[in-house]
């Protein structure tokens, strides 16, 4: 353990170790390199236990709510099934927030789970020593492009021709200039989305796991607590650029059919 007087020191060469990893690995997910150890692999296990334990809970609170009478009298204290009525209501009052009650309700599939998943990966980083999903690039760069795919698929099925045809702005002699831009820009935000994701918790889990070191009992408390508010903040961030990416692609569409009828 370093000398109180270089613990700073200590932290960030932590924390750039720890990007640096990431960036390795993502370049070597691309363009080939060395042979992966199985720390490469930590992440993965990680995203996939998470995913298990995700399922696992649905069902769980499924099986609550099969019983009709019993589903619509709120437990009187807090359980798997409250917790869940209570996560997802929120993010779906903000689905309906950004897209309207039509298509929050139709896309809150997608949105609910990768709300899910976001939270639940980020809370690991509250444990030391534990692998953390969504401090690995590969992982949040996945989930970006699983959201990019979506979104544009979304579009495209909402306003065919015209989700590309808007692209290329609203007069003829602009589309040379304004098309790539449009692309460039649609390009960008799932990597934008997966870097700010992978360094938030990256940073944290580092910081939380390099205090507990220093002193174990009281020290890491408010460290805690502020990677408590990280995990929240970096999941609403996550699910609220998932919304208006959905939002704003399929935008007009499910409004106009809703106003035909």
């Amino acid at each position: 353990m370093p000398e109180h007087s270089s613990w700073l020191t200590f932290l960030l060469a932590h924390m750039r170790d720890t990007l640096e990893h990431n960036a390795q690995a993502l370049g070597q997910s691309v363009v080939g390199g060395h042979e992966p150890s199985w720390q490469s692999f930590e992440p993965i296990f990680a995203a996939v236990f998470i995913a298990l334990l995700l399922i696992l809970m649905a069902l769980r609170v499924r099986s609550r709510l099969r019983n009709v009478d019993e589903a619509i009298i709120p437990e009187e204290r807090l359980t798997l099934r409250t917790f869940m009525e209570a996560f997802l209501s929120y993010f779906y009052d903000l689905a309906k927030s950004v897209m309207g009650p039509e298509r929050a309700k139709k896309y809150f599939p997608v949105i609910g789970t990768a709300a899910l998943f976001v939270f639940f990966s980020n809370v690991m980083a509250l444990v030391p020593g534990m692998p953390v999903a969504t401090s690995s690039l590969n992982i949040t760069l996945g989930s970006a492009l699983v959201v990019f795919l979506l979104f544009n698929i979304y579009g495209l099925m909402a306003q065919g021709p015209g989700y590309l045809k808007h692209l290329a702005g609203p007069v003829w002699w602009l589309a040379p200039l304004l098309f790539p831009l449009e692309v460039l820009s649609l390009c960008i935000r799932p990597v934008t989305l997966a870097i700010r994701l992978m360094v938030n918790m990256a940073a944290d889990h580092v910081m939380l796991g390099l205090f507990l070191g220093m002193v174990a009992l009281f020290l890491p408390i408010p460290v805690m607590l502020l990677g408590a508010l990280v995990v929240v903040v970096q999941t609403l961030v996550f699910t609220l650029l998932t919304c208006i990416y959905i939002g704003l692609a399929t935008e007009g569409h499910d409004e106009h059919a809703h106003a035909a009828h």
